[in-house]
């Protein structure tokens, strides 16, 4: 299989952290991978089937990304795919970023889930340049400012 997984224990409910998770606006402020730029697009807080876009960098490309809600459990589970655009054709892209919540006495648990086995040109656009190993430690960063971000 496609994908990467990484959890941590959060000190929060499930809805505390899904409240966050289903707000476009701070994505970027979660992101630990450094590409996201923010200025989403569309609905918020998000539900199933929407539709939203994110500015995005990879290195000095900066590009919007096109991403639709594909699975949704209220308080439990949420995942967006993700694509490249042009004119409304769809170029690149059909990674989903998965956040799945179970609650265990006081805290929750988070498993966040980059999973790329229905992307477009997985071996060129993702695998190539290294993503699979890089988003491990990004993920990790991104669960830690979600922990910070429903704290605080």
């Amino acid at each position: 299989m496609r994908a990467v997984s990484v959890s941590k224990d959060i000190d929060a409910t499930p809805q505390q952290i899904f409240a966050v998770l289903r707000d476009p606006a701070r994505h970027a402020e979660l992101d630990g991978s450094g590409m996201l730029r923010g200025r989403p697009e569309g609905p918020s807080p998000l539900g199933p089937g929407d539709r939203f876009s994110m500015g995005m960098a990879q290195g000095r490309i900066a590009y919007r990304s096109v991403n639709v809600v594909v699975e949704y459990e209220k308080d439990r589970l949420i995942a967006w795919e993700t694509w490249g655009e042009v004119r409304g054709r769809r170029l690149v892209g059909g990674q989903r970023w998965r956040y799945e919540l179970s609650a265990d006495g006081g805290t929750t648990r988070v498993t966040h889930t980059y999973d790329w086995s229905r992307a477009r040109f997985p071996r060129l656009v993702i695998e190539l340049p290294g993503y699979p190993k890089r988003m491990g430690p990004a993920m990790a960063t991104t669960l830690e400012r979600l922990a910070s971000a429903v704290r605080g």
